[in-house]
């Protein structure tokens, strides 16, 4: 593909992307060089779109979360979370505290499926093969419990407005623990073939830097921003879920460099599964569904001895959940930073405006500032250490 911008120098112009296995999905960038110097960088993005957002306005509520799952497929559990806590903060819903701390231990083992694919493909871009597959091996087991409990693997849409779509089997809150249990050693296992690799940390050490001051400015959010040192995590300085109840750390590092950003998603690995197992340890008893009948249908015993439930379950599935006319936004921390869905209502059963905050949209706009200077190799290191999904940069 040919690029438009005129030479001023005797620099060389060329595309890496949009097809690029390093790039993570359709990303392209415009590389300006000097040898194999980056003189400059702009990513051009589009090459996805979807039109998710406008879908959205043609959509119920319901049938909108169903596309919340495909914008970010690393993350499909936090995304539908996000989207229900706005359409609940328009409802003024109470949820129940079983399905609180159920949605707690799902968005922490989705972090973890998203965390692991990045440690694996972060060593793999960097020609350490092996740890991917022992990444992929835990993550298979991860989504083996994923289509155990929701039937899906990947796209579950588990998380609805008003609280869970089913209740946790105890069979299933059992093998959940062992798979928790299992994993510190896991990662060790994956820091004993990473951490201290000589050629992973001399690809990886003082590349791609990005200063403090850069990445507030950009909007850069989640890991990234953390591994430049500073403590921004929604989890704590904007808790929900009761998250301000859990031990666990904010994990933050000064290098502001790729290995950096490494050291902090491996430590929020581990932090994760603190989290989950705290939430599994004081998951209570009860319903995991709402008792606002117009945010989630009655249950199917009622049906047979309230008429008010029969005409409330007729409406919910003839006609769709209608929130009160406004507008609400309640970011949460995905795993790769603040994540929210923008959602304006004007009292019908399809909203007027879903926008979504995406994490890895602000994130892309700050490679040009790591890549400045740098070797072309380098870019493998500083876009894995991004870890974008393309998916929700282009909706």
């Amino acid at each position: 593909m040919a690029i438009e911008a005129r030479r001023t120098s005797n620099t060389l112009h060329i595309n890496m992307g949009p097809q690029h296995p390093s790039t993570h999905g359709v990303l392209r960038l415009e590389l300006e060089l000097d040898g194999e110097v980056v003189v400059s960088c702009k990513p051009v993005i589009g090459y996805l779109h979807t039109g998710i957002e406008k879908t959205f306005e043609a959509k119920s509520y319901l049938h909108g979360l169903t596309l919340t799952d495909r914008m970010d497929y690393l993350n499909p559990m936090g995304n539908n979370l996000a989207y229900c806590l706005s359409i609940e903060k328009l409802f003024d819903c109470e949820i129940p505290e079983r399905a609180t701390v159920g949605r707690v231990l799902l968005a922490e083992l989705t972090r973890i499926n998203s965390h692991l694919v990045f440690v694996g493909t972060a060593g793999f871009d960097l020609g350490a093969s092996s740890v991917f597959l022992y990444c992929l091996r835990e993550r298979e087991k991860l989504l083996d419990l994923f289509e155990w409990l929701t039937g899906q693997r990947m796209m579950t849409s588990f998380i609805r407005p008003g609280g869970l779509a089913s209740d946790f089997e105890p069979e299933w809150l059992t093998a959940c623990e062992a798979f928790l249990d299992e994993m510190p050693k896991n990662i060790d296992e994956y820091e004993s073939l990473l951490t201290n690799n000589p050629l992973f940390k001399e690809r990886m050490i003082g590349v791609g830097i990005l200063k403090p001051e850069d990445a507030i400015a950009w909007g850069v959010s989640g890991p990234p921003l953390r591994a430049s040192g500073v403590a921004q995590d929604l989890r704590k300085t904007n808790p929900y879920l009761g998250y301000e109840t859990y031990d666990f750390d904010a994990i933050v590092a000064d290098g502001g460099d790729c290995y950096s950003r490494y050291k902090v998603r491996v430590a929020e690995l581990r932090e994760a599964v603190k989290i989950a197992k705290q939430a599994l340890k004081r998951m209570p008893g009860g319903s995991v569904r709402t008792s606002n009948r117009k945010v989630m249908p009655p249950p199917r015993e009622e049906l047979g001895t309230s008429m008010e439930s029969l005409i409330h379950h007729f409406k919910l599935f003839t006609e769709g959940i209608k929130p009160p006319a406004g507008e609400a936004y309640v970011p949460v921390e995905s795993p790769r930073g603040e994540l929210g869905f923008y959602i304006v209502s004007d009292g019908s059963g399809k909203p007027v405006r879903v926008h979504e905050r995406a994490p890895t949209f602000a994130n892309v706009q700050a490679i040009p500032l790591m890549a400045r200077g740098a070797l072309v190799a380098d870019l493998i290191a500083v876009i894995a250490s991004m870890d974008p999904v393309m998916g929700e940069v282009d909706r």
